[in-house]
């Protein structure tokens, strides 16, 4: 064997005793909170990426889309099918479309109470809240109403929060924060969203 690859051999040894001690004191069990949020794109793809390997295993997910509901949604049709999924959706889609406060607020409200019942659901195994960081941020819902669902949940359901400049208080109950980061985005550049791509 070279010196290169004792060198290797080595480095991995020490690799493999890190990861298995991590696994070792890793010995919790319960659902979690997963914030994906950031300026960059890839937080809702993520998040229905997640969707899918639960429905792969038999698990029941719901969905509450808050933003990009009425927004023709790739993954959204594939998968609403499952017996497994429920998809609830506000109705009245981006807020700068509608420009009205009430009616938004409404809306959000309403999707909300669906969210509710998801998160008090013991048979809902992931619920994804997608795009609810804005309803914080326009004031559509109270932080305080989301915080008492998170931690009035079932203790073996995950919820996955996605949306960019998600609340610091939603940050410091998550137990995984993924910040997604824009280096470059196609639409800055004057490139259409592309079906199957970015929808």
């Amino acid at each position: 064997m070279s010196d290169r690859d004792t060198r290797h051999k080595a480095s991995m040894e020490k690799l493999k005793a890190r990861v298995e001690e991590k696994v070792a004191s890793a010995n919790e069990q319960r659902g979690l909170i997963i914030v994906n949020t950031g300026n960059g794109k890839g937080k809702t793809t993520a998040a229905w990426g997640t969707v899918t390997r639960a429905l792969g295993y038999g698990y029941k997910v719901g969905v509450v889309q808050f933003i990009k509901g009425l927004w023709e949604c790739g993954e959204r049709n594939r998968l609403e099918e499952d017996a497994n999924l429920k998809v609830a959706i506000m109705a009245t889609g981006f807020t700068w479309d509608t420009q009205n406060r009430q009616a938004d607020t409404d809306a959000c409200q309403t999707v909300w109470k669906e969210a509710e019942r998801m998160l008090a659901d013991p048979e809902t195994y992931l619920v994804v809240l997608d795009e609810i960081t804005y309803m914080l941020k326009f004031g559509y819902l109270e932080i305080e109403a989301v915080k008492q669902a998170l931690e009035n949940r079932p203790t073996e359901q995950t919820v996955i929060i996605t949306g960019r400049n998600a609340h610091r208080e939603l940050v410091a109950m998550a137990d995984t924060v993924t910040e997604m980061q824009e280096v470059r985005h196609a639409f800055n550049n004057g490139l259409q969203a592309r079906r199957g791509i970015d929808f």
